[in-house]
């Protein structure tokens, strides 16, 4: 699963003797990949055991409306996110990237832990569907901590001239995340019979969470604090010493993040909400909406529209990490316009050849699809880390990301799905997504180019 990735972030630090330094930078990068990992398989479980969660907690003669209802549960989820990216980044911003992180990934991925634990409607009625809400929106309001915060966590640890590379790392895991849990429920369903699945098999992936969660937990436990945090921290305390009142802190709004940000950095809160809209309808359009979109719509065999999203995710593996490397090199403003750019210009054609249903066209579109959005994905975290100042980053990033993909992302099947239903074009999804680069386009015209600044004085 994690052996790859944590090989190539491992050749991210240089092959001399470790110092004490580099040493906590690789135990960040290890906690960061993780946590990130365990939402993500989440995200993927839930979606491919669907029809079975279905069975078990909205048990129905009409099997659209179970369905509805487990998805309605799932898409509750995402509304709370912003919210809970405001209380995370909040608190992050205030106590620290190692408190709010370690408490996020306890609640995550305990609630993930008790969802595998659950009776079913069977056995305690209404009470199990209750309960299943109710889980599902303490971890959609802990998980809008996790990719932000270990995002800023590692771009604050990370070498100035490494930083696209190392965040980089961040959106790996997710397709890591979601390539696993397919390929555990692909096997389980191949493996089990139906009455195996309702009454223990959709567990395991969720039960799973627990102990992964806790050795993440235990890796961020010896963590200290980002030097760049700790230095804001010192910087503080020495204005607070110098005080006769000991009111400076509270003067200066450093430790009220969210009314710092919206009164001092709303423009690049809004820039940075823009620049997020692509990443979530691409991420969400390209990896989760296409294999419905080919199967259904297109009318390919599910088998093989399955092969080429697998293909697909291996490859944003490998190519996330490339994209982060050249935003090092050449500037992060560069590659996401050049990412937006592609979308406007691509995204139709190659919609037009996936409607060609042959296998080999349609995977090497894909594969340029895919290589256009890691140009997005693999640039936007250290972007997003580089926007704001200390005081706010954690917030700042937490919300815009968050609020663009429960906008956005949690929506994007839908859309995609009602214009075709509307306009009877089954391309009509590539103009949603050329509109949506020409958004981020604007946002990152307007943005600034902070690639080769040092955290502590943006």
């Amino acid at each position: 699963m994690s052996s790859a990735t944590i090989t190539t972030s491992a050749r991210l630090i240089n092959s001399t003797p470790q110092t004490e330094e580099q040493a906590m930078v690789r135990k960040v990068a290890v906690s960061s990949f993780l946590g990130n990992f365990i939402e993500w398989f989440d995200y993927a479980s839930y979606s491919y055991f669907a029809t079975t969660i279905a069975l078990v907690f909205f048990p129905t003669d009409n099997h659209t409306v179970a369905m509805l209802q487990t998805f309605g549960v799932f898409a509750l989820s995402f509304i709370l996110r912003p919210i809970g990216a405001l209380f995370w980044g909040s608190y992050g911003d205030k106590k620290g990237r190692k408190a709010a992180l370690a408490h996020s990934i306890m609640f995550m991925s305990g609630a993930s832990f008790l969802i595998g634990c659950l009776p079913s409607y069977s056995v305690i009625g209404v009470g199990a569907p209750i309960l299943l809400l109710l889980l599902r929106m303490v971890q959609g309001f802990s998980a809008s901590g996790e990719y932000a915060g270990a995002a800023t966590f590692l771009g604050e640890y990370a070498p100035t001239s490494k930083r696209g590379i190392y965040c980089s790392l961040i959106p790996a895991s997710t397709a890591i995340g979601l390539l696993a849990g397919s390929t555990l429920a692909t096997l389980m369903t191949a493996n089990m019979n139906s009455s195996a699945m309702v009454g223990w098999g959709w567990r395991v992936p969720f039960l799973l969470a627990g102990p992964l969660g806790l050795i993440v937990l235990y890796i961020r436990a010896k963590l200290a604090d980002s030097p760049v945090y700790q230095s804001m921290n010192d910087a503080l305390e020495s204005k607070g010493a110098a005080s006769a009142d000991g009111q400076i802190a509270a003067k200066s709004g450093m430790f009220a993040p969210l009314a710092e940000l919206f009164h001092n950095h709303l423009k690049a809160l809004i820039i940075s909400f823009g620049a997020c809209v692509l990443n979530a309808v691409g991420f969400y359009t390209v990896l989760t909406y296409l294999p419905t979109y080919l199967s259904d719509t297109v009318g390919m065999d599910a088998p093989q529209s399955g092969t080429i999203t697998t293909i697909c995710l291996v490859a944003y593996v490998l190519m996330v990490f490339g994209m982060g490397h050249i935003s090092d090199k050449f500037g992060r403003k560069k590659v996401l316009i050049g990412a937006c750019v592609a979308f406007i210009v691509l995204t139709v054609p190659a919609f037009l050849i996936l409607n060609t249903s042959q296998f080999w066209p349609v995977l090497l579109v894909e594969l340029a699809m895919c290589a256009t959005l890691t140009a997005n994905d693999g640039t936007l975290s250290s972007y997003l880390t580089e926007t704001f100042p200390t005081s706010v980053r954690f917030t700042g990033f937490a919300f815009s990301f968050n609020l663009a993909n429960a906008i956005f992302g949690g929506t994007a099947s839908f859309i995609a799905t009602a214009l075709i239903a509307l306009t009877g074009s089954s391309i009509a999804p590539a103009w949603y997504m050329v509109g949506v680069a020409a958004i981020a386009l604007v946002a990152m015209i307007l943005s600034h180019e902070n690639t080769d600044k040092d955290l502590n004085h943006i």
